[in-house]
């Protein structure tokens, strides 16, 4: 038996029908479970590329989609920037369903068929592996027998011939050199001897072949059914294969998904949308000459009036309550007999709730009369307050034909005329922060600065949209809220 082993072993050619040969087709039985793990691998690689892919464009998409939102484009053409954007994001998410069809459909796929066509054996290898080579060695067994057979009969055969070779150069030899008749009979016998043993291997070297021959056929039979049976292992594995290959093509060609194809319809459709007129138009109405203004008008003089109000107090939502606009006192006296005189004003003022809004007019305050025909009705605690600010009024002294001002208690007391200076501060904050559009401060308490420039915000934003800055030069002042955004 171990002889048959070595005969195995010993291929003489790289014909499949010697001995031994079939094991190529054994090992191709391995080397298709192999592959599967190659196929999956493959698989695998590429759907992480898709993700990854994906990950780049949507973080690409979002980081460009707040740069040009933020620009100084605008319009029309501004919407077809941003459907760059949209469209990366759109892709993406076909990438990503690309990476899903891969690892779910086809990766899947491949795993539970190399499951089903492979069966690990307990002692290692697979089941298919060992069958393949159980058949082939049985199919060959009785031809390789055969095979060992003949060899002998044909080493025994050129052995013989050695043999007689040998036996008749020394009977030549003999014959030149020792005329001994006996010796000379010895060496003839001995050559004749070696001829009939040449003569007896060679017909059993003969007869061996033809065994050889009538067992060849059958031989070739066996060995042809077992590798037809292996050959139709293949062909699953090769067309499995084919087909794996067509679905991973569908997955990955997205030119014939409906959706990439509605994507770029989207794409040049929003592009194409873009009318530069449009836009000129929209940037004439909004910052150009198209916007509105309220040119400058003659107006009365009034004496209540000759304190201009800021912009920004005209556009200051003003404060619930009532607010006291004049104070009309005689004598101690008449005031213990009847109540201060006391003109309350609603708090009707118009109020803008848009601080970008260019409008410098501002609306005429009626004068206020000395003396109010008509006392309002006011509470207690109002009544209250306003005669203790009248005994503060008294013990100031009024020279004649002094303006009304100076009676007043809510007259600004700052020399320079800011009647912001009481207000409560802002609460404390400090944030840098960047200009998104140049301002122009229209008054004394407004910032100025250029598209760009960096300041900090150290008041936070008011109910109509004002904010409190510090310029880089220590400048410290008010400005719209939305001129600005956060740096942090």
């Amino acid at each position: 038996m171990s002889d048959f082993h070595d005969s195995l072993v010993d291929v003489s050619s790289d014909s499949f029908w010697e001995v031994g040969n079939y094991k190529r087709v054994v090992k191709r039985v391995d080397d298709g479970n192999r592959l599967c793990n190659d196929m999956m691998n493959c698989l695998h690689e590429r759907a992480r590329i898709e993700k990854s892919y994906s990950q780049q464009l949507s973080e690409w998409a979002k980081r460009w989609r707040q740069l040009v939102e933020r620009g100084p484009q605008y319009g029309t053409l501004e919407r077809a920037w941003c459907a760059l954007m949209t469209e990366a994001e759109k892709v993406s998410d076909l990438h990503m369903e690309v990476k899903a069809a891969l690892m779910a459909e086809d990766y899947e796929k491949v795993k539970n068929w190399q499951k089903d066509a492979y069966h690990k054996q307990m002692i290692g290898g697979f089941k298919e592996t060992k069958e393949a080579d159980d058949g082939f060695r049985k199919a060959q067994k009785p031809w390789a027998k055969k095979l060992k057979e003949v060899d002998a009969m044909k080493k025994a055969y050129h052995v013989a011939c050695k043999d007689e070779k040998a036996a008749a150069s020394r009977e030549s030899a003999s014959k030149l050199e020792n005329n001994n008749p006996e010796v000379q009979k010895k060496l003839q016998e001995k050559v004749e001897k070696s001829q009939q043993e040449v003569q007896k291997a060679q017909e059993r070297y003969e007869k061996s072949l033809v065994e050889l021959e009538k067992v060849t056929p059958q031989y070739m039979e066996n060995m042809e059914q077992v590798f037809e049976q292996w050959q139709q292992f293949e062909d699953n594995r090769l067309g499995f294969f084919k087909e794996l290959l067509l679905g991973v093509k569908q997955h990955l060609d997205l030119s014939a998904n409906h959706k990439y194809t509605t994507v770029y319809h989207t794409l040049e459709d929003t592009i194409q949308a873009a009318d530069a007129q449009e836009d000129l138009r929209w940037f004439r109405s909004n910052h150009g000459p198209g916007m509105p203004m309220s040119w400058p008008q003659f107006e009365e003089f009034s004496i209540d009036l000759n304190r201009t109000l800021s912009r920004r107090e005209t556009k200051r939502k003003p404060t619930d309550g009532v607010t006291l606009t004049g104070i009309s006192h005689t004598t101690e006296t008449t005031a213990s007999k009847t109540s201060s005189s006391v003109t309350v004003a609603s708090s009707s003022e118009p109020v803008c709730l848009n601080p970008f809004e260019d409008e410098d007019d501002e609306e005429e305050e009626e004068p206020v009369e000395p003396e109010s025909s008509t006392t309002n009705t006011v509470t207690p605690q109002e009544v209250m307050m306003v005669q203790q600010t009248a005994s503060v009024v008294e013990k100031t002294p009024v020279a004649d034909g002094s303006d009304e001002e100076a009676g007043n208690p809510f007259a600004s007391a700052n020399a320079n005329g800011n009647p912001f200076e009481d207000e409560p501060p802002s609460p404390a904050v400090s944030v840098c922060v960047r200009a998104l559009y140049e301002y122009e401060g229209q008054e004394q308490d407004e910032l100025s600065f250029k598209a760009g420039e960096e300041f900090t915000k150290i008041g936070e934003e008011d109910e109509q949209g004002w904010c409190r800055g510090r310029l880089s030069d220590g400048t410290v002042g008010l400005y719209p809220a939305n001129y600005a955004e956060d740096l942090q």
